[in-house]
């Protein structure tokens, strides 16, 4: 992510948390898109993506990995640790493997991750964590958060137990900062991709 903020060019739409909340539709209507390629790699149709159907899916879009990268990226994107990569985690990996592509030395084509519709939004999501990433550490704090949900109007500010549960909401792993990884997957369940699937928040 660091090295994503250095090589964008510093220009973004995003004036404060509302202006990402707007693009919610948009970034709904983008992602649903995913089903279908989702699907294609489920082959067993369970509505999991195992261990060999995740290496089959590297090897159809022609990323290279080591054994245990592909461990570590099956493992990050399993979130609730079932052994399989649902279709809400599943948005989290394509876009895992598209970053890793475009920011890559690989001759592969992005056009091979999805549409270009998709593709930019991917590149808009990441701009939106990098507009909210304020100190660029390539992690989002608390403080960071809290800045962003209050910036829209100092006259309103969120309340501070509203900001403190949005923060959690973020951050899965309880460590106090928030990866990209992490908003990636809260940020699915707030705009509802599908209500049915969605990642359980902790404690629910």
């Amino acid at each position: 992510m660091i090295e994503l903020k250095r090589s964008s060019s510093g220009k973004t739409s995003f004036k404060s948390m509302n202006s990402i909340i707007m693009r919610f539709p948009q970034f709904k209507e983008e992602l649903k898109h995913i089903r279908g390629v989702f699907e294609q790699y489920d082959e067993d149709g369970n509505g999991n993506i195992d261990m060999e159907e995740l290496k089959k899916c590297l090897q159809k879009l022609q990323v290279n990995l080591k054994e245990e990268e592909v461990e570590d990226l099956f493992h990050s994107c399993d979130i609730d640790q079932s052994e399989g990569i649902q279709f809400n985690e599943f948005i989290v990996l394509l876009c895992l493997i598209y970053l890793l592509v475009e920011h890559s030395s690989s001759p592969l084509r992005t056009s091979k991750i999805g549409s270009s519709e998709l593709e930019a939004t991917f590149d808009t999501i990441v701009k939106a964590f990098l507009f909210l990433d304020k100190n660029g550490a390539g992690k989002l704090n608390k403080k960071d958060m809290i800045k962003a949900l209050n910036e829209e109007s100092r006259r309103e500010r969120s309340p501070a137990h509203i900001t403190t549960s949005r923060f959690k909401e973020m951050d899965w792993d309880s460590n106090g900062k928030v990866s990209f990884r992490e908003f990636l997957f809260s940020l699915i369940n707030w705009i509802g991709i599908d209500a049915d699937e969605e990642i359980p928040l902790k404690g629910s």
